[in-house]
């Protein structure tokens, strides 16, 4: 299945937009996780929750929601991969009072890190087997096959990553689920994306994974409500396409734009 959701729910754009404006936010979680089966959290990367907040999301949530979780700054810009231990027991100390919500752990590495399989491999083998890791590099000199390798050892997916609706990374599958982070797209109003480029990863993703194989796909557009319209938009075009796709809110919940998306790029 592809699982479709957004990198976050607390925007205050999104209220009156995708939030009803009389909603309180406290109870914007059960509001975004009726309608989507997945989110990514990105504040743990600034500020990693206590273990207390990661099990009243798990409480807040049903039983079919999962929780992407991006890996604390603190091992992967501040330390930069070295003496991982600490940071990521600490981490997973925490995250996993999402019980069974928890979903992949995203690894997001700076863009300035240059390659080190050797430091990312130490990182990746601290992981429990059952724990889904995927890993997005942003610096050219990690696109070897020694990068490949390592990623294929410890089962983690390479993140697909897209701006401006092209690939910044290679299509590479390196284990049995994928993972797509949408940043930003061409489409107006800016950081839109336009049905052609949402059908292109709707192709490259049927291309590489069938329906037994979970995908995740994250929207990272969030200006606007962005991100909400384009993963309903997303969401259509893969179950037009033949593929099993996790619940999304209906056209009329998703705020400007219809299901389709904007034309363009």
């Amino acid at each position: 299945m592809i699982l479709v959701g957004t990198s976050g729910w607390q925007y205050r754009d999104w209220r009156g937009r995708f939030y009803p404006a009389k909603l309180p936010q406290r109870l914007w979680l059960e509001y975004f996780a009726g309608r989507f089966a997945t989110v990514e959290v990105n504040n743990a990367f600034y500020r990693l929750p206590e273990r207390d907040t990661f099990v009243a999301w798990r409480a807040r949530t049903p039983a079919d929601f999962c929780v992407a979780v991006k890996m604390s700054r603190y091992l992967t810009h501040i330390k930069r991969l070295r003496d991982p231990a600490e940071p990521v027991a600490r981490f997973l100390g925490r995250a996993t009072g999402l019980g069974d919500r928890l979903g992949p752990v995203l690894v997001q590495l700076p863009p300035n890190l240059r390659a080190d399989p050797d430091a990312l491999d130490a990182t990746l083998r601290l992981f429990p087997t059952d724990v889904r890791v995927a890993v997005e590099p942003r610096h050219p000199s990690w696109w070897t096959d020694a990068t490949r390798r390592v990623l294929e050892r410890r089962r983690a997916a390479l993140v697909w990553a897209d701006r401006l609706s092209r690939p910044v990374t290679p299509l590479w599958r390196t284990t049995d689920f994928g993972y797509l982070r949408l940043h930003e797209g061409r489409a107006r109003p800016w950081p839109r994306y336009g049905r052609g480029a949402l059908a292109s990863w709707v192709r490259r993703l049927g291309q590489t994974f069938d329906d037994a194989e979970p995908t995740y796909v994250y929207f990272n557009n969030d200006p606007g409500g962005g991100a909400i319209v384009d993963a309903v938009a997303f969401a259509a075009l893969a179950a037009r396409a033949g593929r099993r796709v996790s619940r999304v809110p209906a056209a009329g919940e998703a705020g400007p734009g219809d299901a389709t998306g904007p034309a363009g790029g």
